[in-house]
């Protein structure tokens, strides 16, 4: 059953996370769809949110594929398929240095009037609004857990089975509404899919500061 929209599967999955209200937790967001997700999911839990920013790493061919993924430290995974889709080690390196120009980018447009929020000690939810490869969500579960969270959870509305697989060894927890087994992309399970905008991502991310427990 397809979600109606990005805030609907947002509620769905906060429900299924209420075990976590009041305990202080941290909610990340993969930039830039799961962005307004989170602000939801922070506010049902009574939690903080901010983004984790990772980056696909591109199929030559075929963008929209990832062959890896690249935390912000330049900690890379690469998809062991990666070399029959085109993923030459030359390339890989070329798309890697891409990638890291857009974080760096980011981070300074996403958050320029203060520092990320430290995950070391707390509960931490990532969140996106869907898994295809996992490759970006694996970077994110790696860059979280080198922070020492007491706790990292990886929440999503919807993945195939096989990559929820990948996705487990990396988290303590893994919640996913639905898993199905014919999976073509994200997209195909919400009725309203729109992009977001990265002026969005930034008033999201302005409106948290407000937040006194922000630090």
């Amino acid at each position: 059953m397809p979600f109606r929209d990005r805030n609907q599967a947002a509620h769905q999955l906060a429900e299924k996370l209420m075990v976590y209200k009041g305990k202080n937790p941290l909610i990340l967001a993969i930039p830039r769809g799961a962005v307004p997700m989170a602000k939801i999911i922070a506010d049902a839990l009574e939690g903080d949110f901010d983004v984790v920013l990772v980056r696909k790493l591109r199929a030559p061919f075929s963008p929209e594929f990832a062959i890896g993924s690249v935390d912000e430290s330049g900690w890379t995974y690469v998809a062991d398929y990666a070399p029959s889709a085109g993923g030459t080690k030359e390339y890989i390196e070329s798309e890697k240095a891409t990638q890291m120009e857009t974080m760096r980018r980011r981070r300074a447009q996403y958050t320029p009037i203060r520092p990320p929020i430290d995950p070391a000690g707390r509960t931490v939810i990532i969140i996106d609004d869907g898994l295809a490869t996992g490759a970006t969500m694996i970077s994110a579960l790696h860059a979280t857990r080198a922070k020492n969270p007491v706790k990292l959870v990886c929440a999503v509305p919807v993945s195939p089975p096989d990559t929820l697989q990948k996705v487990k060894t990396l988290a303590d927890e893994v919640v996913c509404l639905e898993a199905p087994e014919w999976f073509s992309a994200v997209g195909q399970f919400y009725m309203d899919f729109p992009q977001v905008e990265d002026d969005e991502v930034v008033e999201i991310l302005r409106q948290g500061v407000a937040n006194p427990d922000v630090s």
